[in-house]
């Protein structure tokens, strides 16, 4: 085929299936271009050869290099016909020559040429100009040469060479005379025969000088010589020798390269005195394998003549490159990167790649052997058994010569050894690294079928839970594993709402904020699917426990917990319990419970709480008069880290037992009153006034009269303790009552206190220190003994009947003189009073007898006069020993030792005053009494063990 060079990517160069006479279109015959691939292309199904993207340069193709004719440029390539299923295989080799177009300019060897012409010539004398260069060939090469400015003494004349080149000749017109000008300066042009013409120009300066008519003659026209590859640097290869008849300078030659390529010049010197010729650089037949030139000999004249020879030098081969081994691809099998890829079913003696082996060197030296290294099941077999086969340059078929087992061996390195026949011989090697194809027959697997997970809650969405790893015993697409997430065959939940998975890498990630708290453990199964046809899958199932972080306080089922414990516990009893959970596990729901004080650290030291059960126990037995309630705090503390806490209040609240008995704080078993025998009913004579300790039923009081009332003259109200008048007053009644008071409180058993109320009966008080005396007589009688009024008010009446039946048995005369005695008697005895301790039968008491003309007066309604209840009380107080005073509800006593001091309220000027009756030369020493109470079973307990306050203690049973 032929082709010109430059041409555009895509240019039809020829059918390589009709040029075979091959029938294509059904499609079972293909051609692949198996060399030259860098500038061509072949079409595998029609056969059609075309160029590539790749510009082809003639000039620039290093087989093309030294070539000097245009029809041995070209470029080599192989073409494999395949059959059907590569079932044969046919290799053909082609040739497409470069035809060379105008692509390059020419040019001289230097911009200004210099011509030395010797004055005197005659005119026609011809003188040889430099030539130009062009690396184009043919028409496209040099075509002419012209002078653009030509003087009347010079004239331009191109000859044709017996090389077919033009030799630029100056021819002298005219006379030429050194001393009118030694100079002139011509500009040459020279032009190719291309379409459109290539030009280039130089100026030609031509100087003047003598005359010099002989040239250098050479002994031969052409030289040639051989020269052995790789000598050194100054290696002698030839001499060339010239001649000139002239003498002197005229006479004396130069040698120089005429038309010499930059590679000549570069590889060999050549001396401008001797001639000789030697390497300048180490000549490589591989790349040069002939130099051909031309060597100029010039005189030192003016001007200076010339002559020239031509040099061939062939370069002799060297056993000095090893052997090349070119592994390619083959047909449908691809290779890439020294590695072929061949599917494990793959038929016994199927070519798989096609093995070039070359030797640069000639001869012996570039004849190769090759072979296969090692046990493996590959082969080498000729791909063409043509007798016109260099032997430097082979080609074999690399074949299968057993069966493939993907599972047994996945990869073969074919190493393949090449041997020159040199002296000594060279060797390399080459190797070829087969992959054999899967077939997916192998699902993937997981290393674990469960595999469990423990992942911490409360994380950010997007955290890698996991990382599942499957593997595949294929390799490819069938080893190439997508990863997907599913539902647990035991849940039907979807785990996509919570987790997903990288499908490439298998990183498992959560999408939501897990909560132990809320659920501890997900199940899901995880799905690995190669991208095999068809496709194989394999699953495991992942298990993520949540663990737990201290995420919870403490929590307390009350915010505050109130607790009722009866007063008088024991120490160290549980009083409460507190219940307190936390959400998190492990550490973290660990809880350490103690007491915290409360505002006023009431709980400091009493109260102690049980760790494991939230007991809360007391150390101190409570005292409800003491302290009715208890307020602390109870804190729970976990032991995560950092801890968290909680805190709860504790209410204790003592309830009350009827502990106490009730106490009389009026009046006092020492003080009395004094009531006028005129009072009227329901006149209140005192309250008695008792208050408990205890509270609720224990200390609901009531009071009642147990002692000291014969005359039922007194009664007491239940619930206020107001001791009225319900009876009326009569002679007998006058003096001093001492009523017992029992106050009842209603608790179980119930407790009672008894008390001493004192009523003096009389108009008026004008001897206190006799009544304190019968006061404090009064404390020393038994409670037994009833004291109300006048005690020998009965024994006076009979003995006045004794006396006035006597009198009138003896004498009626003189009745009227006992009558006056007995008048005055009573008389006697309503003055000077009762006295104390004094045994006299005349001592009788005797109320005084109110005047009748001193009654008091009616209103002019006829009715009396109201008074109030309080009207006619006098309340009285006995001195204390040491001359202090009694205090009453009212009013405070005066320290005036011996002498009471007593408060009428509202007495009324017709009050009698029965204190005048009554006389006593001093008070009575003042009673001191002991606090402790009677007992129930001594009824004849002495008075004067009866307590000052009136706080008399009871189990609640009366005193007789």
């Amino acid at each position: 085929y032929r082709l010109a060079e430059e041409g555009p990517a895509d240019i039809r160069i020829g059918n390589v299936a009709s040029d075979l006479g091959i029938v294509t279109g059904s499609g079972e015959v293909t051609f692949s271009l198996e060399s030259g691939s860098d500038y061509l292309k072949i079409d595998n199904m029609t056969g059609e050869l075309s160029t590539t993207e790749r510009r082809i340069d003639r000039e620039k193709l290093p087989q093309c290099q030294m070539i000097f004719d245009e029809n041995e440029c070209f470029l080599d390539f192989e073409v494999s016909v395949i059959g059907p299923s590569q079932s044969w295989v046919d290799l053909f080799e082609g040739r497409v020559i470069i035809l060379d177009i105008n692509d390059n300019t020419p040019t001289f060897p230097s911009p200004v040429l210099t011509l030395t012409v010797e004055e005197n010539r005659p005119v026609g004398t011809l003188y040889l100009l430099p030539t130009a260069t062009d690396r184009d060939f043919g028409r496209n090469g040099i075509e002419r040469y012209e002078l653009l400015q030509e003087p009347s003494v010079f004239e331009l004349q191109v000859a044709d060479t017996l090389d077919g080149e033009k030799q630029p000749q100056l021819i002298v017109k005219g006379a030429l005379d050194r001393e009118q000008r030694d100079s002139y300066e011509l500009s040459l042009r020279v032009r190719d025969g291309g379409d459109p013409a290539r030009s280039s120009q130089a100026i030609l300066r031509v100087l003047i000088t003598d005359v010099n008519d002989n040239s250098p003659r050479f002994e031969k026209s052409v030289y040639e010589a051989d020269l052995a590859e790789n000598s050194s640097p100054g290696t002698p290869i030839l001499q060339l020798r010239a001649t000139d008849l002239d003498v002197g300078v005229n006479g004396q030659i130069e040698y120089v390269f005429g038309a010499a390529t930059e590679s000549v010049r570069r590889l060999l010197r050549l001396d401008e005195t001797s001639g000789w010729l030697s390497v300048l650089h180490r000549i490589d037949r591989e790349e040069v394998n002939q130099l051909r030139f031309t060597v100029m000999a010039r005189d030192r004249g003016q001007p200076p003549k010339t002559d020239k020879a031509t040099v061939v030098l062939n370069i002799r081969d060297e056993n000095d490159n090893v052997p090349t081994i070119d592994i390619r691809k083959i047909g449908r099998i691809p290779l890439r990167d020294g590695v072929a890829s061949v599917a494990e079913d793959v038929l016994v003696d199927t070519p798989i790649a096609l093995v070039q082996v070359s030797d640069r060197d000639q001869g012996e030296n570039g004849v190769v052997t090759c072979t296969v290294v090692g046990d493996v099941p590959f082969q080498l077999k000729p791909a063409s058994e043509g007798e016109g086969e260099p032997q430097n340059k082979r080609k074999y078929f690399l074949h299968t010569s057993a069966p493939l087992d993907y599972e047994a061996v996945r990869d073969y390195n074919v190493v393949i050894v090449a041997v020159d026949s040199g002296s000594p011989s060279l060797s390399s090697n080459n190797s070829l690294l087969v992959r054999v194809g899967d077939t997916n027959d192998n699902p993937p697997v997981f290393s674990q079928a469960v595999l469990e997970v423990s992942f911490p809650e409360n994380n950010l969405p997007g955290e890698r839970v996991a990382t599942v790893v499957a593997t595949d015993a294929d390799s490819g697409k069938n080893a190439e594993i997508t990863y997907s997430l599913e539902a647990s065959p035991l849940s039907s939940e979807a785990p996509g709402s919570i987790f997903s998975i990288d499908p490439d890498s298998g990183d498992v990630s959560v999408q939501a904020v897990l909560d132990r708290e809320q659920r501890d453990t997900y199940e899901f199964q995880v799905t690995a699917r190669d991208k095999g046809v068809p496709s194989l899958q394999g699953s495991t199932t992942v298990v993520v426990r949540v663990a737990d972080r201290n995420d919870n306080e403490p929590r307390f089922m009350q915010d505050v917990f109130t607790f009722y414990v009866k007063e008088n516990l024991q120490p160290n009893s549980p009083v409460g319990m507190v219940t307190v959970m936390d959400f998190d596990k492990g550490r973290n729901a660990e809880l350490s419970l103690s007491i915290q004080p409360g505002d006023h650290d009431q709980a400091a030291g009493i109260f102690s709480i049980e760790n494991d059960t939230g007991t809360i126990f007391s150390t101190v037995s409570f005292d409800r008069e003491q302290q009715t309630s208890y307020t602390f705090k109870v804190k729970a503390v976990d032991g995560g880290e950092p801890p968290r806490s909680a805190t709860a209040t504790v209410s204790l609240f003592v309830m009350d037992e009827n502990d106490n008995a009730p106490t009389v704080t009026f009046p006092s078993n020492s003080s009395y009153t004094v009531l006028p025998p005129s009072s009227n009913m329901r006149t209140v004579v005192a309250t008695v006034v008792a208050t408990d300790a205890d509270t609720g039923l224990n200390a609901d009081l009531n009071y009642s009269i147990v002692g000291g009332n014969p005359f039922k003259l007194f009664e007491i109200d239940p619930a206020s303790g107001v001791v009225s008048l319900v009876g009326k007053l009569a002679p007998k009644h006058y003096g001093l009552h001492r009523l017992v008071v029992q106050v009842n409180d209603s608790g179980q058993p119930p407790q009672s206190t008894t008390a001493l109320l004192h009523v003096f009966v009389n108009e008026s008080l004008s001897n206190a220190t006799v009544v304190e005396s019968q006061v404090a007589r009064s404390l020393h009688t038994p409670l037994a003994q009833d004291i109300a009024g006048d005690p020998s008010y009965e024994l006076s009446k009979q003995r006045l009947s004794i006396v006035i039946g006597v009198v009138a048995g003896i004498m009626t005369v003189i009745l009227l003189i006992l009558v006056v005695v007995m008048a005055r008697y009573c008389r006697s005895k309503g003055k000077h009073g009762y006295e104390a301790g004094k045994k006299d039968h005349e001592d009788f008491f005797t109320p005084q007898q109110h005047d009748k003309a001193k009654k008091p007066k009616k209103d002019k309604k006829g009715k009396k006069g109201k008074q109030p209840l309080y009207s006619s009380i006098v309340t009285v107080e006995a001195s204390k020993p040491n001359g202090q005073r009694y205090d009453s509800v009212n009013e405070k006593l005066s320290d005036s030792p011996g002498m009471g001091r007593y408060r009428s309220v509202n007495g009324g000027p017709g009050s009698p005053d029965l204190a005048r009756h009554y006389k006593s030369s001093s008070p009575l020493p003042t009673v001191q009494l002991h606090p402790q109470s009677p007992t129930a079973g001594k009824k004849h307990q002495a008075v004067q063990d009866l307590p000052p306050a009136n706080t008399f203690v009871g189990a609640g049973d009366n005193i007789s």
